[in-house]
């Protein structure tokens, strides 16, 4: 089973030092992005299992980037920002954070929150790889890797069946060309036609 993936996107470095090395001691894979331009690219391609998203960033700030997330994800936003006032953490959750933490903030309270949303995510999709997804005729079975066509089992090559579940379990969410690449074939093929 892979490590929950926290990508941090902060401008500032000795915040997402401290982050990475705080979350990598509790078993966290932690990825990181200087602004908002570098979030959405990482949110794409290294598909993360949360965001901690800054607000005030070059280039691209936090709020456009976590527009832009949205349009092609639902991966829990924590937004972490010197923007305190009851306006922007109003702002920062109707476009779609999760939860949302003034700085300073408390070290213990960011990994609860994260902790929080961890157990979240793992017990909706603990299950799913357990069971089975019909669609018309087909019907995909992760617990035994094979999908079922009009009741006969079709098993698969291990890039067929990375494919087919890695759709199924996005089915009705855009997925670009190089997220599956990578999905499938891994990092280094990214750009590869």
């Amino acid at each position: 089973m892979n490590a929950f993936s926290v990508l941090v996107v902060d401008d500032e470095e000795r915040i997402v030092h401290f982050l990475k090395t705080r979350l990598k001691a509790l078993g966290y894979e932690v990825l990181s992005a200087a602004n908002g331009i570098e979030a959405v690219e990482m949110a794409q391609t290294r598909d993360p299992d949360l965001i901690v998203l800054d607000l005030i960033m070059p280039d691209m700030d936090g709020i456009a980037a976590l527009k832009e997330i949205r349009s092609f994800s639902t991966v829990p936003v924590i937004v972490l920002s010197a923007r305190g006032a009851d306006a922007d953490r109003i702002l920062g959750l109707e476009l779609g954070a999760d939860d949302y933490l003034p700085k300073p903030f408390n070290p213990d309270e960011l990994v609860a929150r994260i902790s929080a949303i961890r157990r979240r995510v793992h017990s909706r999709d603990g299950p799913q790889h357990e069971t089975s997804i019909t669609v018309g005729h087909v019907t995909v079975d992760f617990s035994r890797h094979c999908a079922v066509v009009n009741g006969q089992d079709i098993y698969l090559t291990k890039v067929e069946w990375t494919l087919l579940s890695e759709l199924v379990q996005n089915a009705g969410r855009l997925m670009t060309y190089e997220h599956i690449l990578i999905k499938i074939w891994g990092d280094e093929y990214r750009s590869d036609v």
